[in-house]
Parts: C-alpha cells; sequence; structure tokens
C-alpha cells in the first residue's frame, strides 16, 4: 500500500474548491488528468455525497464522495480495475489569513492484482513528483473557475 500527501496554496474558497471536486459535468478532464470524461459515469449526487466512476488510459475506480464536512472531501473506492483495500482520496481544507485555501491532499494506493501492487510501488517512488505536478494543475484550474461549477447551458462573458 502505498500513501501519497500532497499540499498546496489556493486563491479559492473551502467552497469553491469542493464545489471543483465535486463537479461531474463535461469538461472534468480539464480540472483532473487522470479523468478523462468518456470514462466518468454518475451512478447517484445527492447534496452531500456522490457515487462515481472515473478513470482514463485503462484504469478507472468507481469512487464514493462524501463531502458533509464541508472542509473535508473524502473520497474512498468501491471498485476498480487496479485498487482495493483503503485505496481513495482525502482533501482537507483550511482557509488561511488570506481568505484562500490551504489543500492537504492523502491519496491512498492499494492494489488489489499485480498491475495494481506494481503501479502502486511506482506511484511510492514517483508519485510526489506526479501527482503533485496534476494536483497542482487542478487546483490551479479550480482557481480559474471562479465562483462556482460550470454549466455549458450560461453563457461566459465573452459570449
Amino acid at each position: 500500500m502505498t500513501t501519497i500527501h500532497l499540499h498546496q496554496t489556493t486563491t479559492a474558497t473551502p467552497e469553491q474548491f469542493v464545489a471543483g471536486l465535486t463537479d461531474f459535468g463535461p469538461g472534468r478532464q480539464e480540472l483532473f488528468g487522470n479523468s478523462a470524461d468518456s470514462y466518468l459515469q454518475v451512478h447517484h449526487q445527492g447534496p452531500h455525497d456522490a457515487d462515481v466512476t472515473e478513470g482514463s488510459s485503462g484504469i478507472w475506480e468507481r469512487l464514493h464522495y462524501d463531502w458533509t464536512d464541508p472542509h473535508q472531501v473524502v473520497l474512498t473506492t468501491t471498485d476498480s480495475n487496479l485498487w482495493g483495500g483503503a485505496s481513495g482520496h482525502t482533501y482537507t481544507l483550511t482557509q488561511n489569513a488570506t481568505g484562500g485555501t490551504d489543500v492537504d491532499a492523502v491519496v491512498v494506493r492499494d492494489g488489489k492484482n499485480f498491475k495494481g501492487r506494481m503501479l502502486a510501488t511506482a506511484l511510492g517512488v514517483i508519485g510526489s513528483r506526479f501527482l503533485g505536478r496534476q494536483f497542482k494543475k487542478t487546483v490551479e484550474a479550480i482557481e480559474a473557475r471562479g465562483d462556482g461549477p460550470r454549466n455549458p447551458d450560461t453563457p461566459t462573458p465573452e459570449a
């Protein structure tokens, strides 16, 4: 099992960050490099939880999202072609003095088969660098969104 700790500071508020994490609409891949729109399937979405399958490049996982605590979003892997056991993600959000947010992310990868165990081992070696770059891009994309989820039916100011 591999555990990776990541940290970023963002100008987004905790509410904006949660809105980005829990926006399961088209274009999700613009926020999350490992979530191709072609893999995205929302099985259930409530006001504070969701059941979603996502992935890319032949790797998929079904995740239960829980954001009942507005300062923590917990993603628990419920099914995957590679990940099992204690796999998932936890985002802890702390508003800072400037109005932005300190985001601490913990990614746990517990391979359930040979390929999953090999990838978890590789992530143990390069995961902080590789996932850290992707995490930084996600934070920047959420900042760029402004104040809420995208709605493809709402015209942009440039339109």
